[in-house]
């Protein structure tokens, strides 16, 4: 299997960029036949500043009175009250901010050729190749997680050949550039813009960029640029930090402790040091769906034939790639100690969405949330961990708006967020009451206890977090008097409209209950319940969870045979858009499967048909992913192959990037949204493997493109890893490492088997999920094998 993107033209601008990152600092690199440019981000380089909430204590009282509205069928009333108490005006929200452009321009006295750029997935390296008068060049650029620095170096066979002058310049109007020594460059960074704030707020930046040389070469300072002469080689490293979280100004020199921690090692060192620390996370899982003569070929090649081609059957591995590119980028953007969890644009950032409405923000509705769908399944749990501190920062944050805004306990964030700890809604209710925002983004816990079984996680990360919020749902949720379930409410259904009637011709946002309320609310209930019996605990609290369950509406079915989006069959005001988050019953939880509720599944599927009809469909990214997934749950081989398909070739840019079309959500030109990158993988690993609590389903939606491969190292829930073979579209074996006891159902085909699973066993099965082996780990011992 290929592991690299390469072409052999220069990149010109930003989307044929190659992206690279430590989980702190990001760079796409814009590499040229005589020009570099670095496009420069880190993820607290955040405008914007920590506000009091801006809605007073007027909500809570009024929520009363705006639901009564609903009760009585009056949408346009509760709208107004909703508007008038729950909607606040837009402040220093902020937005991550891209922090500068760094500029090489190279000497060459004669023309360039032969271009050979290219990204290496398993050593996250960015490397440059060309020929000038014979001589062979080379550029080599990685993001060093162990020293926190960015390097780089360039080097020659020609005598003194490489020459460069280097420059650096900011994008935002408070940014200098100065010499600190005659071959550093001092900058300082200020993040400020007039959009999402008021151009004076925002976090400090400061850093440096140190140039060496080989004996020979020469680096002078210029004015505020540094030029490197007549040397064979030269390493230029770049060390950036912010006062984020900060007291006093220490953090000024952590630049300078980077630099000279990183230039007291060989380059060879530091980029031994580098490429163990990234395959140790990449080299986890390993992946091939077919070969193909095209993984020789350019990948905007590659993508120009994928693109004319009906049905993507001709390059296998191109699936292969964009999968283990996921992975890439979330190594790349979000590690361990990351102090930041990926955002809109994950750790990187083109500019577009914050010369606009949008915001390099955490959006809490689903984008933010795909940025991780794919962590836990491809092996690399522990990149989910900055995220699993901003949920809880989130939920301290939350408390607040709980309080003043419902007059509730426990927490709760609604449609976005960011660093300065918003949690209330946003400035027009039609998409910022989404009430179960942070719920959802909490979810992410229960999924990674799911994952990894860690009594300690859930004691301690996960339960307390998640109990605030069931606190918070407990005493927000009422009875409606129509009906007699639990709702939630005035909410919308993320960012749908409705007409409450086929009389009204003015179309809703808001009203009680929207399905995806609802499925997060029942998902929190139960696994509150599940631990607190883990645990041992809180039984007086299990007892109103278990009281409430049943209270809760049921999944509806409406007129058209879909699952209704919302409480009641409403009218969809746009059929054609592009969220579909009730669809998660089926692609991100198994409230509904094909096995426990078939017409519940039939009824996903009639809506994500009536979605596809629509010629005016909104076709971004992220819904190509959600297609993607659930045509996955409903073991639809062939139209989630073929969303893959369609992201890869028509939603990816020629660096594989993906992005939001023009004209949706007022985008004005195609924008960069990463979330499309981590959903494609996360489609690609749920075609293979599928699992929940207590079953695991093996190549569940294996497509006829892909008829003969493997992928090891693979997780499956309940701590279990999943290596897979197969060959003319039928499995030949399947191993599982169980790291925890337990049970499990295993499925393939027309054959399912039980299994008692005991900790740090292997267990090999055939196609007939037949037990070939069931070892310890070291060897020893033997687990029971019931035939189910």
């Amino acid at each position: 299997m290929s592991d690299s993107l390469w072409y052999d033209t220069p990149a010109v601008k930003w989307q044929e960029g190659l992206p690279l990152g430590n989980g702190r600092i990001g760079a796409v690199v814009m590499s040229g036949n005589t020009e570099e440019i670095w496009r420069l981000s880190e993820s607290t380089f955040w405008s914007g500043q920590p506000e009091p909430g801006s809605l007073n204590d007027d909500g809570k009282e009024a929520l009363s009175e705006i639901r009564s509205r609903y009760f009585q069928n009056d949408y346009a009333g509760g709208k107004r009250l909703a508007e008038k108490y729950l909607q606040p005006p837009k402040k220093n929200f902020g937005t991550n901010l891209t922090v500068a452009n760094v500029h090489l321009q190279f000497d060459h006295d004669t023309p360039v050729h032969g271009l050979h750029r290219s990204l290496c997935l398993d050593t996250a390296i960015a490397t440059t190749t060309y020929t000038s008068n014979g001589h062979h060049y080379c550029r080599e650029t990685w993001a060093s997680r162990p020293q926190q620095v960015l390097i780089s170096k360039f080097s020659t066979n020609a005598p003194e050949g490489v020459s460069f002058t280097l420059s650096i310049e900011g994008e935002n109007g408070d940014f200098t550039v100065d010499i600190s020594t005659e071959n550093t460059l001092e900058f300082d960074a200020h993040a400020v813009e007039v959009i999402h704030s008021d151009g004076n707020c925002g976090v400090y930046g400061h850093g440096l960029i140190s140039v060496n040389t080989s004996a020979g070469g020469s680096v002078i300072r210029q004015k505020n640029t540094l030029r490197v002469s007549n040397s064979s080689w030269a390493l230029v490293t770049l060390a950036v930090n912010t006062d984020f979280g900060q007291n006093g100004d220490t953090w000024r020199s952590l630049a300078e402790l980077q630099l000279r921690k990183s230039l007291d090692k060989s380059y060879e060192q530091l980029k031994e040091e580098h490429i163990k620390d990234h395959q140790s996370l990449y080299r986890r899982v390993s992946i091939n769906l077919g070969d193909t003569p095209r993984a020789s070929r350019p990948v905007n090649e590659r993508r120009s034939y994928f693109q004319a081609e009906v049905g993507y059957h001709n390059d296998p591995d191109l699936f292969a790639l964009i999968f283990q590119y996921g992975r890439y980028l979330t190594i790349a953007g979000s590690r361990e100690d990351s102090p930041l969890p990926l955002h809109l644009q994950g750790l990187w950032n083109d500019g577009e969405a914050n010369r606009m409405n949008w915001s390099c923000d955490y959006h809490l509705d689903i984008n933010t949330q795909m940025n991780y769908f794919p962590t836990e399944i491809t092996n690399l749990g522990d990149c989910q961990q900055p995220l699993m501190r901003y949920i809880k920062s989130l939920a301290e944050a939350g408390k607040s708006t709980a309080a003043r805004l419902y007059g509730c306990p426990g927490w709760v964030a609604h449609v976005f967020s960011n660093v300065w700890g918003f949690t209330d809604p946003g400035w027009e209710t039609s998409w910022g009451l989404n009430v179960t925002g942070g719920l959802w983004l909490a979810t992410h816990m229960i999924e990674h206890y799911e994952y990894t079984l860690d009594p300690e996680f859930l004691a301690h990360q996960a339960y307390p977090v998640l109990k605030q919020s069931a606190e918070f749902f407990l005493q927000y949720m009422v009875v409606d008097p129509r009906n007699g379930f639990l709702v939630t409410g005035p909410s919308v259904s993320p960012e749908n409209s409705f007409f409450p009637t086929t009389a009204t011709v003015e179309e809703q946002h808001l009203s009680l209950a929207p399905t995806i309320d609802i499925i997060l609310i029942r998902n929190l209930f139960e696994f509150c319940i599940y631990a607190a019996n883990e645990m041992k605990a809180d039984e007086d609290f299990v007892q109103k969870l278990r009281y409430a369950l049943p209270l809760l509406p049921p999944f509806r079915i409406g007129k058209k045979g879909q699952l209704q989006e919302w409480l009641e069959d409403y009218a969809e005001a746009q059929p054609d858009h592009r969220h579909m988050s009730h669809t998660i019953a089926l692609c991100r939880s198994d409230q509904i499967t094909t096995r426990s509720t078939p017409a519940l599944a039939e009824a996903t599927r009639i809506t994500l048909e009536n979605r596809q009809d629509r010629a005016d469909l909104e076709d971004i990214e992220f819904t190509a992913a959600l297609f993607g997934l659930n045509f996955a749950r409903l073991d639809d081989s062939e139209r989630a192959f073929k969303q893959v398909g369609h992201l890869i070739g028509e939603l990816c840019f020629d660096n594989l990037l993906s992005y939001s079309k023009p004209g949706v959500a007022g985008a004005e030109t195609n924008i960069f949204v990463i979330d499309g990158n981590f959903g494609v993988t996360a489609v690609v690993a749920d075609m293979l493997l599928r699992s929940s609590m207590h079953e695991i389903d093996l190549l569940p939606a294996l497509p006829s493109a892909w008829p003969t491969g493997f992928v090891k190292g693979l997780r499956a829930r309940r701590n279990i890893q999943v290596d897979l073979e197969w060959k003319n579209g039928r499995l030949i074996t399947a191993k599982l490492l169980t790291f925890s006891p337990g049970t499990i159902t295993l499925y393939y085909a027309r054959h399912s088997r039980k299994i008692v699973l005991n900790a740090n066993h292997v267990v090999q099965l055939d196609s007939s999920l037949q037990v070939i082996s069931y070892l310890g780990m070291d060897g020893d011992g033997m687990a029971d094998v019931i035939k189910h």
